[in-house]
């Protein structure tokens, strides 16, 4: 079905445009949530009206989120969380606990629908948009680290399984490397014996001479 967007939709498109859904989305979804009305030829005739009105509440929103987005943009949040040794969770990590970090760590409230992440459920680092308006999206990093454990050290103590292949896959180059290492300092170490053997030979000779 086709429905006219008075609402900005992230991922589908802003105010006044017409767009072609799944008929269960629109009719379940966008229709009641009030994000769109069915694109009759009534309310096409609305379609520029809803955009120019759109674009002015758009411009004051991006004024008064603009501090918001520069507090939260580039900020790391830390979660302590119980894992096993491949560095699964043991639960996860969900984009309400993000938002309730956010207001507790910045005093700024923020709805589930903003932020965009699936369940993290895996140690590690995460780049996560927050969705503000459709022109301000702020990165916050979440870290997940494992409790007990100063953030970051999973990282270093944990390969992933292509940086496993990746050194198994190098291991026999540095073997090879170091064996021939091994031999060029053996072939050295012969030269050197053989430079400071060769002449104490003549000195042995004239020895035996003078007893001679």
């Amino acid at each position: 079905m086709k429905v006219l967007l008075i609402k900005d939709v992230y991922k589908l498109g802003r105010a006044g445009e017409v767009k072609k859904v799944a008929a269960g989305y629109g009719r379940n979804y966008l229709i009641p949530q009030g994000y769109a009305i069915p694109a009759t030829p009534g309310a096409m005739k609305q379609a520029d009206r809803i955009k120019v009105k759109a674009t002015e509440r758009r411009a004051v929103l991006n004024e008064e989120l603009g501090s918001v987005a520069e507090v939260l943009n580039g900020k790391t949040l830390t979660f302590a969380v119980k894992a096993g040794e491949t560095g699964r969770l043991y639960g996860s990590v969900s984009d309400e606990d993000i938002v309730e970090a956010i207001a507790t760590n910045f005093e700024i409230e923020v709805e589930k629908r903003q932020v965009e992440t699936e369940p993290i459920r895996q140690l590690g680092t995460y780049k996560v948009p927050v969705h503000l308006t459709m022109d301000l999206i702020p990165e916050v990093e979440i870290v997940v680290h494992r409790e007990g454990e100063v953030p970051g050290e999973e990282s270093e103590a944990e390969e992933t399984p292509e940086e496993a292949e990746v050194e198994a896959e190098s291991a026999p180059e540095v073997e090879n490397e170091v064996a021939e290492a091994a031999l060029e300092v053996e072939d050295e170490a012969v030269e050197v014996v053989e430079e400071v053997e060769e002449p104490e030979a003549p000195e042995a000779e004239e020895d035996a001479e003078a007893e001679a």
